[in-house]
């Protein structure tokens, strides 16, 4: 059964669609949402994306270690901003994986989606044990009455960007390379919970970030500038992701934010806290006097950055 997020899935209007993980939807997946938002306006189409959770390698090879850019939550609002009619969310089980080229067109795209057209990449392979390939695709829309555009692999390659390249930035603590192929600032969203409260003994009250999405991926460790926006307030700070070894002797990873000129309660609620450059790699001190002169020194890095950038 699909999971439609914007509209009522009884809907009989036509569609153009497209198909994908879509995972980070960065500036490669933007050019195919624009083409897509384009050509159903153009054509009086609904512009359609048809996307699968959990992500296949999840289900078929229980790879358990996989991390993604973004949330099934955080995918589903980018793509919306972009101005689709349309996302649907199809659940990845094992049984779906079985279903064969020919019935997932017949049953998916034509009968649920009405699809008119479908504008899919080059190397799009679709069915059980993704066996079919984009000239499948072209036969099964000769025959239930959709066209196929194909997106070139000039222009994809233009892009030079992946998913598996954002990954690898984001792991390596390059948050510059990450944002540019993102097209946005890679973001955490999680609940404020209570930590241990050492933060204010040294004068930096942290916000514990708690993310439940254990399929999240997290930068590399270290010490990063970030902002967020609460209450329509523009929030600017520094975040930890590690371990605090300098007062901490577990190796139970915690995120940390502290935010400047900021002093309002928010245990229990919700933020989003968008990365934008990392400062330094975390180290252990010698003592609390240590680590507060060093997240003076960061603040006061952070703070640079966001006036030489002119962020505000």
């Amino acid at each position: 059964m699909l999971k439609s997020n914007t509209l009522d899935e009884s809907s009989k209007k036509s569609s153009v669609a497209t198909i994908g993980t879509f995972d980070g939807v960065h500036i490669g997946h933007q050019k195919i949402i624009e083409r897509l938002v384009n050509t159903a306006k153009q054509e009086n189409l609904q512009a359609v994306v048809l996307t699968f959770f959990p992500h296949p390698r999840m289900v078929l090879q229980k790879d358990a270690n996989i991390k993604l850019i973004n949330t099934i939550e955080e995918r589903s609002a980018i793509l919306k901003k972009l101005g689709i009619d349309q996302l649907c969310v199809k659940t990845f089980t094992k049984e779906f994986s079985r279903l064969s080229a020919e019935d997932f067109v017949k049953e998916i795209l034509v009968k649920q989606l009405h699809i008119k057209k479908i504008i899919i990449g080059y190397d799009h392979h679709f069915g059980r044990n993704r066996a079919a390939n984009i000239q499948d695709l072209i036969k099964f829309g000769n025959t239930y009455n959709f066209e196929v555009e194909e997106i070139c692999a000039q222009d994809i390659n233009d892009v030079s960007v992946s998913s598996t390249k954002i990954r690898k930035a984001l792991l390596e603590g390059d948050m510059q390379t990450a944002n540019a192929f993102l097209g946005y600032n890679f973001m955490l969203n999680g609940t404020v919970i209570k930590g241990k409260g050492l933060g204010k003994t040294i004068d930096f009250p942290t916000a514990n970030l708690s993310i439940s999405e254990n399929y999240k991926l997290i930068p590399k460790q270290g010490v990063y500038v970030v902002t967020a926006t609460y209450k329509n307030q523009k929030l600017f700070g520094m975040m930890n992701i590690g371990t605090n070894p300098t007062i901490n002797d577990s190796n139970k990873l915690t995120i940390e934010v502290h935010f400047f000129n900021f002093n309002e309660d928010i245990y229990d609620k919700n933020i989003t806290v968008e990365i934008l450059k990392r400062i330094r790699s975390e180290q252990k001190f010698d003592s609390l006097e240590a680590l507060k002169a060093q997240i003076q020194q960061d603040k006061i890095d952070a703070e640079h950055y966001l006036t030489q950038n002119n962020i505000e």
